[in-house]
């Protein structure tokens, strides 16, 4: 990432983004929640991707180099924290239930000044209060493609981001990228942290996200994502999110 932007504090308020549109690389000194009231975000690090659809947003800590891009037209809403409710020092993806989903869009819908002191200081700090009482009990959530560094593994993975769809086995993907399969499940356990079946899948459901994002129908989603069925991708994205894909956007 070049020409990174450094802000002091992560801001806090609302932006809608168009289908496309970002916000390019930066960093702030405070953490940060992320979270699409509507559309489907993606923050990006140098050690990855995180995907967000209505009922998960994602938390970036203070010093984190990152940049958020929409897919579908996206209601973003960002609530800066000095402190770090979490403990985690890495991106992660958090559900949001509904009372949290509500307390995110009611901060985020209030003036941080000019409400008077009454506002600003004292109903605003509670808000924020049973906001992070809230967000400390929010399960992390598997929605992180992390990024590959061996050159062996890269091209494997990029080849499966071109065509999510390809239903090569494990051996024949090593065979492309001139190694063996044994040494291609050992790069995907110790770099990515999970096994090939759990990094596709990961893959097809990010994937899956923002097709659907883009209006595209639950069939063709899942016949571009390598399901055999829509019935299998239905399965497989409700046990992932919680409701099925064409509940996506109607949260």
């Amino acid at each position: 990432m070049t020409g990174i932007r450094h802000l002091p504090e992560a801001p806090t308020g609302r932006r809608s983004l168009a289908p496309g549109a970002g916000i390019d690389a930066h960093r702030h000194d405070t953490h940060q929640i992320v979270y699409a009231c509507r559309g489907v975000l993606s923050v990006t690090t140098d050690a990855g991707t995180w995907v967000a659809p209505a009922n998960r947003a994602i938390w970036v800590p203070a010093g984190t180099v990152h940049e958020h891009r929409a897919h579908g037209d996206t209601d973003v809403r960002l609530v800066g924290l000095t402190d770090n409710p979490l403990g985690l020092d890495r991106p992660a993806v958090l559900a949001v239930g509904p009372l949290l989903r509500e307390l995110i869009v009611a901060y985020t819908g209030t003036p941080a000044s000019g409400g008077g002191r009454h506002s600003d200081g004292g109903e605003r700090g509670r808000l924020l209060g049973v906001l992070l009482d809230q967000l400390k009990r929010a399960p992390e959530q598997p929605l992180h493609l992390p990024t590959a560094r061996d050159p062996r593994l890269a091209a494997v993975c990029a080849a499966l981001h071109r065509d999510p769809a390809d239903n090569s086995t494990l051996a024949r993907l090593a065979a492309r990228s001139g190694t063996s399969d044994r040494t291609l499940a050992r790069l995907f356990r110790a770099e990515l942290g999970m096994s090939f079946p759990q990094w596709r899948t990961q893959l097809r459901l990010h994937h899956a996200l923002l097709l659907l994002a883009d209006d595209v129908p639950v069939t063709a989603v899942a016949h571009r994502c390598g399901w055999a069925s829509a019935s299998a991708f239905i399965d497989v994205f409700r046990r992932a999110f919680g409701y099925t894909p064409g509940r996506a956007f109607t949260l």
